[in-house]
């Protein structure tokens, strides 16, 4: 099966550096096969059988603690689940010089449409949409230090989660979807 890591709050303001290449060999001597890291900002794609994810998060975990030190949090997602956020995201919605769109990973514990509840969303700004996995958050570029998404930051839900921009994400699900079409 392909799957995502997502690692939270490497590369971040200098703290919590991490080689890229040398997350892909931590990757291998955990057992991952076909692993690829895209970007510096903890993204990794690879191949795993016979484990649920549960499993493969602790390993992972486990071994990115073990050589680098580091308790890092990682949130896997596998093809359908990148493909189920990617199909909700509204093509429109872009990271540009006009619009800031970013998808919000969600950990199981806070992974429910009621956390929409819990979020200071101002509906004349902000655009949220929850997808399983996901939020999905825009916003114009105009309004970007008006947006609820600033509230969310030093919360307890915002330690629950992982961002990356649309268009990474787009990017990680092309080059699953690549590794797919490879694999049929």
């Amino acid at each position: 099966m392909i799957y995502l890591a997502l690692l939270r709050g490497i590369n971040v303001g200098g703290k919590n550096k991490i080689a890229m290449s040398e997350l892909k060999e931590v990757f291998e001597r955990a057992g991952m096969r076909a692993v690829t890291t895209y970007i510096n900002s903890g993204n990794v794609i690879f191949e795993s059988e016979n484990m649920d994810e549960d499993e493969l998060v602790t390993i992972l975990e486990q071994a990115i603690n073990q050589h680098f030190g580091l308790p890092i949090n990682v949130l896997l997602r596998n093809y359908d689940q990148m493909k189920k956020v990617i199909t909700s995201l509204p093509e429109s919605w872009q990271n540009n010089k006009i619009i800031k769109s970013d998808v919000l990973f969600l950990w199981k514990e806070i992974d429910s449409r009621s956390i929409l509840d819990q979020l200071k969303i101002k509906p004349t700004i902000d655009q949220v949409i929850y997808t399983e996995g996901a939020l999905l958050w825009s916003v114009s570029k105009d309004h970007v230090t008006k947006t609820g998404l600033t509230k969310l930051i030093g919360t307890p839900i915002y330690k629950k989660m992982t961002i990356r921009n649309v268009n990474t994400t787009r990017k990680l699900f092309q080059l699953m979807d690549e590794r797919g079409e490879l694999n049929d």
